[in-house]
């Protein structure tokens, strides 16, 4: 099945008729945003499935040594126990 340029013009007509000349360019956006995180999606799994390889992206992250932190005290927080006076009673 051939689509030749005649169909072609009259898809596009459609489209713009149908979407307006607003929409597309944002549609044109969104889908090329979809289309870039599908990528990076499709290359990071590829480099999931090939654990062999190092990362390219940064080697001198994984030269550098791991710091263990040591877990940091909250200061102790002052009570806060006041006394609240009650109410004066009504008379009965």
């Amino acid at each position: 099945m051939n689509i030749g340029w005649p169909e072609v013009i009259g898809i596009l007509f459609l489209v713009i008729l149908l979407f307006g000349s607003t929409k597309l360019p944002e549609a044109a956006r969104s889908v090329g945003r979809s289309m870039r995180i599908f990528k990076s999606e499709m290359k990071e799994m590829s480099e999931d499935n090939n654990p062999n390889q190092l990362p390219a992206s940064n080697p001198a992250q994984l030269q550098q040594p791991v710091q263990q932190t040591q877990p940091v005290e909250q200061p102790a927080q002052p009570s806060t126990n006041q006394v609240n006076p009650q109410p004066p009673q009504g008379q009965a």
